[in-house]
């Protein structure tokens, strides 16, 4: 091939990657000879200083594999090309990779040259505009050979495991090896290399480790059904293998690189062609130079002629169709990717193609479809989160009846052993089922309060703590939480057989003392009123003292206020009229009195002395007499609403102190978690009760560290759990059983204590009626004995007269007989 008369030549040089290396090269070449252009550099790098001295010297360079986007600006680079396409397209083509695989963050592991770090830029840049997330960056040190920190350390301590290595081929096999080394290759992290490497290079004992990992690299159309120009690559196979068979590598093991090179080369070519053709009546040659010994000064003349015919340059290459544009540098058709996937064969693992990508459109399974196999030899695409199979846990928990219950079990030789159950120990069973985590269960010390516990966890005593612990936003400030195990409140304890004061005058509760007052006045007045209308005309009142009449009237109306009646009835129209209105008066007092009555009285069977927390609110127990266990939400809750800080209440160390101070007369009310009251009332201690409605509602949930790794892993499966009704059934078998009867006491019977008053007013009057009844009595003995009394004395007169009047009579008789006679008859 020939311009202008003249073979083109070539020079192939290696760079070993040294920066000043390629310049020297460079340099050196322009200086000896007439260079019109420069297919390369192979790395970032260096394309960065080569680009920058190809403007000096008016030649284009057309790179095959520097892929950082910062070479994209043709404003720094004007005599910048690529055949490659940027990092800003594969950054493009991953994320939509993990949008596919709903995977949402990743660790970039790169190389801290241009390559790398352009490439960790635009992937970072890429997953913010997506909503992915970069959870961390970390570089290989070129210049040392080694990773900047612990590697496993750097990747455990990071809630995701997908992790992108963007690094060159050498670099990407010293990363893998320290991973696999440190155990952070596969099952349970997943890679994502940048750059091809002989997986058959590691030793076999790693292969199961590096089963499923990917790899996406830039390819050609052929390889993703498009169209590429098979007579230019045919033609450019033949006279590889005819000038130089021995480094052929067969037709399907050709590097795409190679062809990214070709398509590089031959674009050059065309624009030279291109060139030439248009300065063929010009008077100097199309390939004329200002030469100075100086690289620096070395300068073509027609370069911007040059510039513009590479930049007009379109046609289908043997990697695909290639343009390119005045504004970028980059090639901007033909742009494809291949992701394939680290499966063993009968030559031993090797890349196997799985889907395909045609820039700016999405991922695609190619033709020939394969099965892809994933991290842990298994078909279910992983997690990007951290997962708890095979972590081992140590697991805080903390004795609290039902959800966790600590038993002293005796064998037959003797021997006790602790055997937990409850709420808790269930979950943690259904939770190690579907995470395969390894659990280390630890009881917390008796003394232990829940604040201290969140403490423990902060610390690093437990991995994870499980019970009864409420979500606060002050312990947020210190620990995580996972989403919520239980919903959870406060309720008021309380013993069934609290001590009251008996009232022995509670039946006269339904009335106030002045309406008492009233009715009292109202039957008097309606007494004398009556006696005043029917004192006349009134049978049961006539012949009876003035007295007697009015206390036989005011007898009548007060019979018919209290609906009664009495014994005798009214003559007149006036005190019919009157009737009537005691009748009315009646008829409202009566049902008042007797609605409110037995409104008292069934308040009175209820022995609670509270009815709920406005009446602690209220003071009306007195604060020593509230039990509150330190270290808890009910302290908080206490200090924060009721004492306004102060910490008058009676201090309680345990679960166990609140009921032994509760039954013991200690105190007289606690405040208790929901879940634990309902069934420490329903079946532990059944002379206990709950009073009121429940109050600072909240939830319980397991405590975590702050950014724990696995938290997303155990929220996922406690909602699992939730969703399929697992928590449910958990909550059903320990918390709705019943042992208890149905009450402590019959509540059916009123006691003698709510209406004893009213059994000793009427003794009262018993006693009062006796009393009169006696002096009645008395009355009339004294009446009888005197009236008797009269008689014998008058008996007695008229016998002494009878006597008397004989002896006169016997002595007149003698001188008058008849006289006699007569006097003797009278």
């Amino acid at each position: 091939m020939t311009i202008e008369g003249e073979f083109i030549g070539w020079q192939v040089e290696k760079t070993a990657g040294k920066i000043i290396d390629a310049l020297n090269i460079t340099c050196h070449a322009v200086s000896v000879s007439n260079v019109v252009g420069i297919v390369g550099p192979h790395l970032s790098r260096e394309a960065h200083l080569i680009a920058s001295f190809s403007e000096k010297i008016g030649i284009p360079v057309i790179s095959y594999a520097a892929t950082d986007p910062d070479l994209s600006d043709r404003n720094i680079y004007p005599t910048f090309y690529r055949t490659v396409s940027s990092d800003d397209v594969a950054a493009s083509a991953l994320v939509k990779l993990f949008i596919q695989f709903n995977w949402t963050s990743c660790i970039i592991i790169y190389q801290n040259d241009a390559f790398g770090f352009g490439g960790a830029t635009a992937i970072s840049n890429e997953f913010n505009k997506s909503g992915l997330i970069v959870k961390q960056r970390i570089a290989f040190d070129i210049t040392i050979l080694s990773i900047r920190g612990d590697l496993k350390s750097l990747l455990t301590n990071v809630a995701t495991r997908i992790v992108v290595l963007w690094a060159e081929s050498n670099y990407t096999s010293l990363i893998l090896q320290n991973a696999l080394n440190s155990n952070v290759v596969g099952p349970e992290f997943t890679w994502i290399l940048s750059s091809n490497v002989s997986l058959n290079s590691f030793n076999e004992t790693f292969h199961e480790n590096l089963i499923g990992m990917l790899l996406i690299e830039p390819t050609i159309g052929s390889a993703v059904n498009a169209p590429i120009n098979t007579t230019l690559l045919n033609a450019a196979y033949s006279i590889w293998q005819e000038y130089e068979p021995e480094s052929f590598p067969g037709l399907m093991n050709v590097d795409y690189y190679a062809l990214f090179a070709f398509d590089a080369t031959w674009t050059l070519i065309q624009s030279l062609q291109r060139l030439c053709e248009s300065k063929i009546n010009n008077s100097f040659s199309c390939l004329s130079f200002v030469g100075s010994s100086n690289c620096f000064d070395h300068r073509f003349i027609h370069s911007d002629s040059l510039l513009d015919a590479v930049s007009r340059t379109e046609f289908l290459g043997v990697s695909g169709p290639i343009q390119f544009s005045v504004n970028v540098t980059d090639r901007i058709i033909g742009l494809y990717y291949s992701a394939k996937n680290a499966q063993p064969s009968l030559n031993g693992l090797n890349f196997v193609p799985i889907l395909e990508y045609c820039h700016p459109g999405d991922w695609r399974t190619p033709s020939k479809e394969n099965v892809i196999i994933w991290p842990g030899n298994t078909l279910q695409y992983p997690s990007c989160q951290a997962i708890l199979e095979g972590v081992n846990l140590r697991i805080g928990i903390i004795e609290s009846i039902p959800f966790t219950i600590v038993e002293k079990i005796m064998d037959a030789y003797g021997q006790s052993t602790i055997q937990y159950s409850g709420y808790v120990l269930d979950l943690i069973n259904l939770l190690q089922s579907k995470t395969g985590f390894i659990p280390t269960i630890q009881l917390a010390p008796s003394n232990q309060t829940y604040n201290g516990l969140i403490q423990a966890v902060s610390n690093g005593v437990y991995d994870i703590v499980i019970g009864d612990v409420i979500v606060t936003a002050a312990r947020r400030e210190l620990v995580d939480f996972s989403n919520a195990i239980f919903d959870n409140s406060l309720r008021i304890i309380v013993r069934k057989t609290l001590d009251i004061n008996i009232d022995l005058f509670s039946f006269l509760k339904p009335f106030s003392r002045n309406l008492w007052l009233l009715v009292l006045v109202t039957f008097i007045y309606a007494g004398i009123l009556m006696c005043i209308l029917e004192r006349q005309d009134n049978e049961a009142l006539q012949n009876r003292s003035r007295l007697s009449q009015v206390a036989m009237s005011i007898w009548y109306s007060f019979g018919n206020i209290v609906g009664y009646g009495v014994d005798f009835y009214t003559n007149t129209a006036a005190e019919r009229l009157l009737t009537a209105g005691l009748y009315i008066l009646s008829l409202i007092l009566v049902a008042s009195y007797t609605a409110n009555l037995a409104s008292e009285l069934t308040i009175a069977k209820s022995k609670d002395i509270i009815s709920g927390i406005d009446d602690i609110k209220n003071g009306k127990i007195p604060f020593n007499r509230i039990g509150i266990r330190e270290g808890t939400v009910s302290e908080d809750y206490y200090l924060r609403e009721i004492s306004g800080g102060k910490r008058n209440y009676y201090p309680l160390k345990s679960q166990n102190d609140v009921f032994d101070s509760l039954l013991a007369g200690i105190i007289d009310v606690s405040f208790v978690d929901s879940g634990s009251a309902e069934y420490i009332t329903n079946n532990v201690y059944c002379n206990l009760t709950l009073i009121g409605n429940d109050f600072d509602k909240g939830v319980l949930g397991i405590v975590t560290p702050e950014k724990w790794l696995y938290a997303q892993d155990l929220d996922v499966n406690l909602l699992s759990l939730q969703e399929s009704g697992d928590l449910e059934n958990l909550r059903q078998k320990w918390f709705q059983v019943k042992k208890c009867p149905d009450s402590f006491e019959k509540p059916n019977a009123i006691g003698i204590q709510a209406i004893s008053g009213l059994f000793l007013v009427f003794g009262v009057i018993s006693i009062l009626s006796l009393l009169l009844f006696a002096w009645r009595k008395q009355h009339s003995i004294k009446n009888d004995l005197f009236i008797l009394l009269s008689r014998k004395k008058s008996s007695i007169r008229s016998k002494l007269f009878s006597n008397r009047c004989s002896s006169e009579t016997s002595e007149h008789s003698k001188d008058h007989p008849i006289g006699l006679h007569n006097i003797s008859y009278f």
